[in-house]
């Protein structure tokens, strides 16, 4: 799990290209410093396992599945990209729980500087803007932010300079994508109570109307 706090800011090295897969090679000083082989590591939102670390280098395997639902397949060697290491259990939470699964992705529409912030503005599909509510948590290439604004089209977020010189997400442009990760707690709640799924629906229809209603009650002297 991770907090969406970014720790530091890395650089492909080096990405060796499958079929449909990828191994990327990545140099992150802070966040191989303790880090062991298998350990967990995000790389723009995307939980990836180190596969072997030498001195500031780790490498890790992108399998299909990823690269089509993520960004990373836009990398290159030399693009910057933002890392975080697991989160420990004696850690702050500082962000929300954030994953590392992506959702999808998203494009960058527009970028607006508003004093000392910076509003950036993402187009994305219904199926991840459903789960986006203002003043919520979205993570942006693995950045925890607060969601300013959304409609059924985009939605917006306000950078603050800390957030601007730790992250890449001020690098961008627009027209670049970027990683997406809903709020867990959505996504759970919604598979509990099956609003979501087909099945939920049908046992929604099926449930026994009930003949309650204020009308009957009133009738009967309870108001």
């Amino acid at each position: 799990m991770f907090t969406g706090i970014i720790e530091e800011i890395g650089e492909i090295k080096n990405i060796k290209q499958g079929i449909r897969s990828a191994v990327l090679t990545v140099k992150g000083s802070l966040v191989t410093s303790d880090s062991k082989v298998g350990d967990s590591i995000a790389v723009n939102g995307v939980c990836l396992t180190a596969t072997s670390i030498d001195r500031e280098i780790f490498t890790a395997d992108v399998m299909a599945e990823t690269m089509r639902r993520s960004s990373l397949g836009g990398l290159k060697p030399g693009s910057k990209v933002n890392l975080e290491r697991a989160m420990p259990c004696n850690g702050r939470f500082g962000g929300h729980i954030v994953s590392g699964h992506i959702d999808g992705t998203g494009t960058i529409s527009k970028m607006e500087r508003e004093d000392n912030a910076v509003w950036v503005t993402v187009a994305t599909s219904k199926e991840i803007l459903k789960y986006i509510v203002e003043k919520g948590s979205i993570a942006i290439d693995g950045i925890s932010l607060t969601v300013a604004y959304v409609d059924d089209d985009v939605f917006k977020v306000s950078i603050i300079p800390h957030t601007a010189g730790e992250t890449t997400l001020l690098m961008k442009t627009k027209g670049d994508v970027v990683n997406l990760e809903n709020d867990i707690i959505g996504k759970y709640v919604e598979k509990l109570m099956g609003c979501g799924d087909k099945e939920g629906q049908i046992a929604r229809e099926k449930k026994p109307h009930s003949n309650i209603d204020m009308e009957m009650l009133s009738r009967n002297g309870f108001i």
